[in-house]
């Protein structure tokens, strides 16, 4: 009898052995099925858990890496050559930066201001399809936060007077609208790259700039870099 009894508490001890080891081994195994779902694009995740931010997510992310720029229209870099950094994105296409374009710049040195403590982690970069000093800067008096005073002379001028630290680079149209197509299309967002060269949000000009703070705070207190 005692015998018996042994059998059935060693059985039941492995079943018990092999119930603790199989939980961790299902979790993996579903953490690798669902992360290969996302990548595949056979998930959303995004859309069926829902985020807290305020700006839109661009999913899949798009990545600058290893794509060559020109600094001010000259030396070519990398974006890898940029300080390690979370950056601001201002996209401007054309050869006049108006209303749209200028309140962009002044909305990111604003929010970039009101990082505070946070604000050494943060780079800034205007991306444009010809070189800084061949576009020019008109008035922006119908936008009054933008541009206090009128200003005449080009956006790399202007970068110098008011947007110290802002870095220009130039890519051809065609670059960047390869690049991102969808989201590039217009004047009326700029974009978060986070420090691996990933284009991950676009933050449209029209969002409260609390709200936007806020969605970055949370992004540098949640990464590493």
């Amino acid at each position: 009898m005692s015998t018996d009894n042994d059998v059935v508490k060693r059985q039941q001890g492995r079943r018990v052995l092999l119930l603790i080891a199989g939980i961790p081994l299902s979790m993996m195994l579903a953490a690798t099925l669902l992360w290969w779902a996302v990548a595949e694009g056979q998930f959303d995740i995004v859309g069926a858990v829902g985020t807290a931010n305020h700006g839109e997510l661009i999913v899949p992310p798009k990545s600058v890496s290893q794509r060559t720029f020109s600094d001010d229209g000259d030396a070519d870099l990398l974006w890898e050559d940029l300080p390690l950094k979370w950056h601001f994105l201002v996209v401007h296409r054309g050869d006049v930066c108006e209303a749209a374009c200028q309140e962009q710049l002044y909305q990111t040195r604003q929010i970039h201001i009101a990082l505070g403590k946070e604000f050494n982690r943060v780079g800034r970069v205007v991306l444009t399809d010809l070189p800084a000093d061949l576009i020019a800067v008109t008035s922006a008096a119908e936008t009054p936060s933008a541009v206090a005073s009128i200003f005449d002379g080009t956006l790399a001028d202007w970068i110098a007077v008011e947007h110290a630290g802002v870095t220009a680079l130039t890519l051809p149209a065609a670059e960047i609208e390869q690049l991102m197509p969808t989201t590039l299309g217009g004047g009326g967002h700029w974009y978060v790259v986070d420090p691996a060269g990933w284009i991950m949000m676009r933050v449209a000009n029209d969002l409260y700039y609390k709200d936007v703070i806020s969605d970055l705070r949370f992004l540098l207190k949640n990464s590493g870099s």
